[in-house]
C-alpha cells in the first residue's frame, strides 16, 4: 500500500462517518421523542384514574407515584393542574392563544430543557406536549392548532 492509497482510504472513512453520525443522532432524537410520548400517555392514565378515583386531580406527580420519573434528557416532567385553577394564564397555549388542555397540562420541555408557555415560541418547538384534553400527545411544532 502506498501512502495516497492509504490517504484515499481515511478521506473516504472521514466522508461517510459525517454522514452516518447526523442521521445516527437524529435517530436517537426520535427514539428519545416516542419515549417521552409514551411516558405522557402513561402518566396521563394515571393522573385520570387518580380523578376518578378521588374526585379531584392531583396537586403533583408524586400523588399518582411519579415524582421521580424524568424524561429521556434526563429532566422532570412538567405537570400543571388546570381544572381548579382560576383563569388561564398558567396553561399551556397554542398560536391563538387559547389553551391546549382544560383539565391538566402535562409535557416534556425536551431536548434544550427551555419552554415558554405559547407552543409557537422558539424554545417550546421541541417540547413533548398533551393537548385537546389528551386527544394529541406529541412533539409541539407538530401540534397545528
Amino acid at each position: 500500500m502506498t501512502l495516497i492509497e492509504l490517504l484515499l482510504v481515511v478521506a473516504m472513512v472521514g466522508v461517510l462517518a459525517a454522514i452516518a453520525l447526523p442521521m445516527y443522532q437524529s435517530y436517537q432524537e426520535r427514539i428519545k421523542q416516542t419515549q417521552a410520548i409514551q411516558d405522557i400517555k402513561i402518566l396521563q392514565t394515571l393522573v385520570q384514574d387518580f380523578r376518578i378515583n378521588s374526585g379531584s386531580y392531583p396537586d403533583t406527580l408524586a400523588e399518582v407515584g411519579n415524582a421521580d420519573r424524568r424524561d429521556p434528557w434526563g429532566r422532570p416532567y412538567v405537570y400543571q393542574e388546570l381544572a381548579s385553577a382560576e383563569g388561564k394564564g398558567k396553561a399551556r397555549k397554542d398560536r391563538k392563544l387559547n389553551p391546549l388542555n382544560s383539565d391538566f397540562d402535562l409535557y416534556s420541555p425536551g431536548r434544550d430543557g427551555a419552554s415558554k408557555t405559547q407552543l409557537t415560541n422558539k424554545e417550546s418547538l421541541d417540547d413533548i406536549v398533551r393537548a385537546n384534553d389528551g386527544a394529541f400527545v406529541g412533539l409541539a411544532a407538530d401540534y397545528t392548532q
